[in-house]
């Protein structure tokens, strides 16, 4: 679980977010949803801990920078950053050495086969594709097994059959009990999937919206032009 409680990051006198609160619940998919320029960004670097912010940020009841939460939390980057001459293997056996994973072996190998890397294992970073890039930083964030995943942007530059394993990853680790947060441009994507959506606009949070709440012939796309009046044309 993530809790985000009056979470406020300023650049000198602008103000990136201003005192939001958001949860991200065990066995749901969270979905942060927001135009260019709205504070996602900023939310989720905050939430990982690459920025210094005012308020307070818990992973599964633990200070966000704690070596605690993150044990418990799995991050995929809207651009993931590797050792180019390193492969596939070799960043998975580097992760699964920094945090003393044990008995690890059978997980990695099911993830390269769920993400179709395995006849891929041997290719080193600089060589792989957007695409694998991204399956890549899934099987590192998903090889910890965390009970918390963070995914910014999971869809970006991946194939049709990719997105569909991504999607149904998501799903899976939602099934197992797992809170899935995520940022999002693709509404159409995660149409089928979200659980809660928090919309941003102007660095506040200005409408959560649950799935079960949705009045008919009401969609989240709708929602979201609603709350930031974004030009869908």
């Amino acid at each position: 679980m993530i809790e985000v409680k009056h979470l406020t990051k300023k650049y000198g006198k602008l103000v990136a977010v201003d005192n939001i609160n958001l949860t991200a619940y065990d066995g749901q998919i969270t979905i942060l949803l927001g135009p260019n320029g709205a504070g996602k960004s900023t939310t989720l670097k905050s939430i990982v801990g690459l920025l210094r912010h005012e308020g307070d940020i818990f992973i599964d009841g633990y200070e966000n920078t704690s070596l605690k939460a993150k044990k418990h939390f799995g991050y995929v980057s809207e651009l993931p950053a590797f050792y180019d001459l390193l492969t596939i293997d070799e960043h998975l056996e580097f992760i699964a050495k920094a945090y003393q994973l044990v008995d690890y072996s059978q997980r990695k190998e099911q993830l390269l086969k769920q993400f179709d890397l395995e006849d891929k294992r041997s290719k080193i970073a600089k060589e792989l594709s957007k695409g694998m890039t991204q399956k890549l930083s899934l099987c590192c964030a998903l090889l910890i097994d965390p009970q918390t995943i963070l995914v910014d942007e999971p869809m970006i530059g991946l194939d049709p059959l990719a997105i569909d394993q991504v999607l149904k990853s998501l799903v899976s680790l939602k099934n197992e009990g797992k809170a899935v947060f995520m940022s999002t441009h693709i509404i159409d994507m995660i149409d089928d999937i979200w659980d809660v959506a928090y919309i941003m606009d102007n660095a506040k949070i200005v409408k959560v919206v649950n799935r079960d709440e949705l009045q008919e012939n009401q969609s989240l796309k709708q929602l979201f032009f609603e709350y930031t009046g974004a030009n869908h044309e």
